[in-house]
Order: structure tokens, then sequence, then C-alpha cells
């Protein structure tokens, strides 16, 4: 149902996306709670698995322009590696 690649403009030391097989253009479009949460599961899994778990990382999904959104495919970023700041953007 999904996959997941390395970002090739790494925001983070870590930065993959994790991706839906099926095209959903924006968050805003989608119906199916339970793909948005297979994403967020698999973005854990992978994490736990490159050990970035414990100190932790930010999952991030941007919607539109203002969001920041450039792929209307709709994907989840996970970033790692450093202390991220707050606020984003």
């Amino acid at each position: 149902e999904v996959f997941s690649f390395y970002d090739i403009n790494p925001q983070a030391p870590t930065h993959f996306l994790v991706i839906p097989k099926v095209h959903i253009a924006t968050l805003n479009d989608t119906k199916n709670a339970k793909l948005i949460g297979k994403l967020s599961i698999v973005a854990s899994k992978i994490s736990q698995n490159l050990g970035l778990a414990k100190k932790g990382f930010r999952v991030v999904m941007n919607c539109n322009e203002d969001g920041g959104q450039t792929v209307y495919h709709i994907h989840l970023h996970c970033l790692a590696g450093r202390q991220l700041g707050w606020p984003p953007g």
C-alpha cells in the first residue's frame, strides 16, 4: 500500500518520505483514515529500524501552496538526526 525512499533534497541528516501507492493529490482529497494511519505506522517502523526512534524524529505532511506542498501526491516527510527547531518555517 505504501513505499518509502530518501528525500533527494534532505533537510536533516536523515530525511525520508513515506508515500501511498494510490494517487491522492493533497490531504484535503483523502477520505481514507486507514491509509493515513498506515503512513504514520510505516514512518515509525522505519525510524525504529534506523535507530532514530529513541532520540526522536519529526513527521510532516504539507498541504497546498501555503503549507509548503510542491509535489501533489500526498506523502509524509520523516526528519531526524539533529535537533529540530520550533516553530518550523
